[in-house]
Formats: C-alpha cells, structure tokens, sequence
C-alpha cells in the first residue's frame, strides 16, 4: 500500500525573507519529494495557493498588519500543525521593539504615500493563533528544521531544546566571553543548539535565537551583571530587547534594577 504524501506550506509574513532563503537553498528538499508535497511556497512558485488545506504549516516572519492577522487564521483552520520558522515568527523580530509611536515608525518608513494594506504593531504568530512548534534562529539552522521536519515525516514529534547557550559553550571548552572577557554576551539567558558559534569566535551572543523563556531565564541577575561591568540602562535594554522585544517586562525589570527597586 502506497504511503500518502504529507502536504506541506510554506508561508511568509513580514520578514527579510531570509528564513525562507534558507529553507529554499537546502539540497536535502529534493529527497522530501518521494515522502511530501509542497503546496504552497510563493518563494518557489508564484502559483501557490494559500487556502490549501496541510498537513504542516511553517511560518516565517512576524505579524505586521491586519491582513496578516487573517491570513495566520486562516492557516491555522487549514493546518494540522502550525510551525512558525525563525525569530521573526517566534518572538516578534528586530522590527518589534521599537519603543515609536506606529504612525512615526510609518511616516520614516513610507512618507506620506498611500499603501494597500493596515499596519500594525509587529508581533510573534502565537499572539495569534496556537503554533504546535518552534524553529528559532536567524535564520534558523538547517538542522533544527531538518528535525522537525523528519520527526514529523515518521509520525513522531521533536524535542524542544530547554537550555542555554552557555552549556554549548563550556562544552567546547570555551572561556567565557563575558566574565572573562567582560563583553555583553546574552548567553545565559538564549535558547541553544547554534553550537554556541559567536562565543567560540570571541563574540558576545546577542540572543537571535531567543530567550529560553522568561520565567525560566535570569535576565535581572544578567542585567545587573551588566550594569555592574559598566553597560548603561539604555545599552542593557537595548541588548536585550534585540530579540525578545514582544515581552514589555524586560524593559520594566531593568528599569527597576536602575531605579534602585530591585530585591
């Protein structure tokens, strides 16, 4: 008995389209052909339709206006799992922690011309509809995808990773860029399996695959780290709030440590 084929779609939201990219410049997606069927990926055929219903749907690239809002809707009624791909889609991107009023960020961006579409403040897909599962990075590793891709082609399901940069790291005997080297590394508090590849060059890991999650991550004590070897507040917010921009309770927590209210 033939096996059925796995429909799979591809669709993009507000995004640089790198994520995709990535995707799309993979040789292994020639052997996904024998097992699956790619209905719908506009980066490869402009002829995709994206009412299809899928079997797994990927996501990339952050909600941005309100036809998004729908679109995400609609491929969450059609899907029977929704993976969203990359920071953009996980934690909302670089473009939503911009502390700007949106009619100024419109104004810098588009002057006074008239577009076709409502925008809105740039936000993660699950703010939207429930994602099954999370490929983080930007862009994401090939691996992680290839992983989630062939759990699900068997009928299983992948692990998320729950742990940070730093243990990558010290496992490659790394020293440690920030304690030693006193740079703002945002290590401790970001979701590995990058195989800590900044740290092992030097360079303080900036976040892009996004924090481990805020009740599981210590970003007062790394704050406070930060603001003792010298970082101002602005610079500590900014860091920080690179990657993980959606969530309003960093900005408030390093506020505090400044203010002198913290615990």
């Amino acid at each position: 008995m033939e096996r059925k084929k796995l429909r799979i779609g591809f669709y993009a939201l507000t995004s640089c389209y790198g994520c995709q990219l990535q995707l799309a410049m993979m040789d292994e997606l020639l052997k996904l052909l024998p097992n699956a069927e790619i209905v719908c990926w506009f980066m490869l055929d402009r002829e995709s339709v994206e009412d299809e219903p899928v079997d797994i749907a990927f996501i990339e690239g952050s909600v941005s206006t309100e036809e998004e809002v729908e679109l995400v809707k609609r491929i969450r009624e059609n899907a029977k799992i929704v993976v969203a791909v990359g920071a953009c889609a996980v934690q909302g991107g670089v473009q939503s922690w911009s502390d700007k009023p949106l009619e100024e960020l419109w104004k810098t961006v588009y002057g006074d011309g008239k577009v076709k579409f409502q925008p809105k403040k740039a936000e993660p897909v699950s703010k939207y509809i429930k994602v099954d599962y999370n490929i983080y990075g930007c862009p994401p590793e090939k691996r992680d995808f290839l992983y989630a891709l062939g759990t699900f082609l068997v009928g299983s399901w992948p692990e998320d990773i729950d742990y940070p940069v730093c243990l990558e790291c010290r496992l490659k005997g790394n020293p440690c860029v920030l304690l030693e080297k006193g740079e703002p590394c945002l290590g401790p508090v970001t979701r590995a399996g990058c195989n800590a590849r900044c740290p092992s060059f030097g360079i303080a890991c900036i976040g892009c695959r996004g924090a481990i999650g805020y009740d599981v991550a210590w970003f007062d004590s790394l704050a406070r780290v930060f603001k003792e070897k010298g970082l101002t507040k602005e610079e500590i917010i900014e860091r920080m709030k690179m990657f993980n921009g959606h969530d309003e309770r960093i900005e408030k927590m390093v506020e505090k440590i400044f203010a002198g209210g913290e615990e």
